[in-house]
């Protein structure tokens, strides 16, 4: 079975807004065994609606639209639905009363007459109720082809999704299963993994495809495979997953939907009571804005310090002048200071420190922009490395946050 997904909205196709929607679709058909032939972004015009609705309908089973629903009259969508079915728009009872209720429990001022014009819609449709906002879903099909029309604001469209269209795409398509399972790997790049299993992956049943997804410092490993006996398929993959984690149990750190890296380094921590504070400069919070996302971070994580200027680094965390002015603010000897008493001024078993040039200009120092500087602070001592993660600002911070959270997983993973 296929889908294809269709975003509409000149706002997409002009990069003003990413895209979030099509990527969260297309991950919840897949678990139900749909999957997505095709992605399309176009612009808020009659025709060019249109012609991308015949499209998909050579191609695809169900076709579902995010976007273009809104009360303005730039929100062409229903009207366009209209067309494309035959069909004309009628006033539904059911999206009048949501609107006004919406307006009450949200204490918001009375509905204007746009407002209500959400409640028009094309009369085959069969209506989605949304509760979290006016612009109700649609579902409707021609020449058993099924097109579900969804509000393109992410947390309305996720509802209807979850509420409404899953369930009825369920009951209404024979699919097979899809099973993916991925894990996470941190420190080695995709060519050297690629070499040190090549001889499992040669040995891979034909009914299994792995794919290597790699970005700055990590590389995820996917397995799938689709049929009609969903045990067989678990039974296969896990199977083979449980070949490969071995072969990279050094820097496995665990499958992807179960947990994450911050999600293990959370878990060692937790299980040994052991905390956890940072120091960061040139990664300017990016470390701690990963960690407070996980939740129940306070459990282990107490606190954090940007110094970004380096009187901070002296002042508040108390790294020695002298030591800066022997070997620069970029240099493996003022992590470590900054490690250490870091540990100390949060009273905490660990501490990651950062302290770099992520440009795009390389200051008054020697060090090339991209040049890195990372501590770990443990109990047992500080252990540093200098790195060079090129000259793009974003992902120079982006690598030096990934290699900290490999770093300092290695150290809370001794004995």
């Amino acid at each position: 079975m296929l889908a294809e997904i269709i975003t509409i909205g000149d706002e997409i196709l002009i990069g003003q807004i990413i895209d979030t929607n099509s990527a969260y679709i297309s991950k919840e058909l897949n678990k139900i065994g749909v999957k997505v032939y095709q992605i399309t972004s176009i612009q808020d015009d009659r025709d060019h609606i249109l012609q991308a609705f015949n499209d998909a309908k050579k191609h695809a089973d169900l076709v579902i639209v995010t976007g273009g629903l809104g009360p303005t009259k730039d929100d062409i969508t229903k009207q366009t639905f209209c067309d494309f079915f035959d069909d004309t728009l009628v006033e539904d009872q059911n999206v009048i009363e949501n609107v006004k209720q919406l307006f009450k429990k949200y204490q918001l001022n009375k509905p204007l007459p746009a407002n209500f014009q959400q409640a028009m819609v094309p009369s085959k449709a069969t209506i989605l109720a949304n509760l979290h906002g006016t612009a109700p879903g649609m579902w409707m099909e021609k020449d058993e082809v099924v097109f579900v029309s969804l509000p393109g604001v992410p947390y309305e469209m996720k509802h209807l999704l979850q509420e409404e269209v899953l369930p009825r795409v369920v009951k209404r398509f024979n699919r097979p299963f899809i099973y993916h399972k991925t894990l996470l790997t941190y420190g080695l790049g995709e060519s050297a993994i690629s070499e040190r299993i090549a001889d499992w992956e040669n040995n891979l049943p034909e009914n299994i495809k792995l794919a290597y997804l790699p970005s700055l410092g990590r590389v995820r490993l996917r397995l799938s495979s689709i049929g009609k006996n969903e045990k067989l398929l678990q039974e296969g993959i896990d199977s083979q997953m449980d070949s490969l984690s071995e072969l990279l149990s050094d820097i496995a750190v665990g499958y992807e939907d179960e947990t994450s890296i911050v999600g293990r380094i959370a878990h060692i921590l937790n299980e040994k009571n052991q905390t956890l504070s940072l120091a960061e400069s040139c990664t300017g919070g990016s470390i701690v804005e990963q960690i407070t996302a996980e939740a129940g971070a306070s459990s282990f994580f107490l606190g954090s310090i940007i110094p970004y200027k380096t009187e901070l680094k002296t002042r508040i965390l108390g790294v020695p002048s002298s030591l800066i002015e022997k070997h620069s603010v970029v240099s493996i000897e003022v992590a470590e200071s900054m490690a250490i008493n870091c540990c100390k001024l949060f009273s905490t078993d660990f501490s990651i420190a950062t302290t770099g040039i992520a440009g795009p200009t390389k200051g008054d120092g020697e060090d090339e922009v991209g040049t890195v500087c990372i501590a770990i602070g443990t109990p047992n001592g500080v252990f540093s490395e200098k790195f060079s993660f090129g000259n793009d600002r974003f992902r120079v911070i982006e690598k030096a946050t990934n290699k900290a959270f490999e770093m300092l997983l290695k150290e809370i993973s001794k004995n």
